[in-house]
């Protein structure tokens, strides 16, 4: 039986399978010329696996208005964009890359591409509820996965069912996060806010089982809950 840290691998590997077509055949790229050279662009519109590291994150967090033609650029590097977001080593605020990746319209992509990617996005949620401390905090991956599918609900519902230790000590930094930093009774994940998740927040935690709340978590939930 393969662990979950396995499965997340597989699906990563999986990403780049479903977007090799993209990654290998060669593309023009232009943009900004104040913000790149044209070392980059000819860098960008060779080969995915050889772009130099130190681009990705530039492409993962640029506006659109950088590039010539931004949605195909952001469809062709998603594979070395997701793989470091999920292993921690991309360092770009994790709601901009679901904004991002909505504005490249992901979810009109082809029907291998998006099963791909929503198979990273299982399996990353999943290994990330097995594993504590994990690569990122957990308020970031959900972020990442729930603006980016619009959708809350199934990852919710996931940690739910996840009782392990680690994923009641994610809950428990979740909270800090939320009730302290954020603002839980309004708060709106993506980094236009295109998600409002406080209320299903709210009511999602309201019905967890006893016991996976502190008591002053619990405690302050309830109050915001009846605010």
């Amino acid at each position: 039986m393969t662990t979950p840290s396995q499965q997340l691998r597989a699906a990563l590997d999986a990403l780049d399978a479903a977007f090799a077509p993209l990654s290998e055949s060669p593309i023009a790229v232009g943009g900004c010329t104040s913000c790149y050279t044209g070392a980059d662009f000819e860098a960008l519109a060779g080969p995915v696996d050889r772009v130099p590291d130190g681009l990705i994150p530039s492409v993962a967090a640029e506006v659109a208005s950088h590039w010539d033609d931004f949605a195909a650029l952001y469809r062709r590097m998603t594979p070395r964009i997701v793989r470091l977001l999920v292993t921690g080593r991309l360092h770009v605020d994790h709601g901009l890359v679901a904004s991002r990746l909505l504005a490249a319209g992901w979810r009109d992509w082809t029907v291998p591409e998006r099963r791909a990617l929503e198979g990273v996005w299982d399996a990353w949620w999943r290994s990330t509820l097995h594993e504590y401390p994990g690569t990122g905090q957990v308020t970031g991956v959900l972020e990442a996965i729930s603006v980016s599918t619009g959708s809350l609900a199934p990852w919710l519902a996931v940690w739910a069912d996840t009782r392990t230790e680690a994923a009641d000590h994610h809950l428990g930094d979740a909270l800090d996060e939320w009730l302290v930093e954020w603002g839980l009774a309004d708060l709106r994940l993506g980094f236009y806010g295109e998600l409002h998740a406080g209320p299903e927040l709210l009511s999602w935690l309201l019905a967890l089982e006893e016991g996976r709340l502190g008591a002053a978590q619990l405690f302050e939930v309830e109050r915001i809950a009846d605010s």
